[in-house]
């Protein structure tokens, strides 16, 4: 099994494990104002994992990737950082 792929299905289920745990929460919790509280932390959460898997799929494919493909990559990832992140 390639690494890369390895670490970036671990660390999507470790996303999903906190969405889950964040929704559990909320439901114990049973207050929209405390509900809301724990969604805003997962906001935080989200584009950290996004960056994160994307970093580990770009070191797996540096080797294969031409200098120009690159950049393009990574022009495409910090718009889509700036299309989550912006207010």
């Amino acid at each position: 099994m390639d690494k890369s792929v390895f670490g970036m299905a671990l660390l999507r289920l470790f996303s999903g494990s906190i969405e889950l745990t964040a929704a559990l929460v909320m439901l114990k919790l049973n207050d929209v104002q405390k509900a809301l509280a724990v969604n805003s932390m997962l906001a935080l959460a989200g584009p950290m994992v996004l960056l994160a898997t994307t970093t580990i799929g770009l070191v797996g494919l540096a080797d294969k990737l031409s200098p120009m493909r690159f950049v393009w990559v990574t022009v495409g990832v910090a718009c889509l950082l700036v299309g989550i992140l912006k207010k």
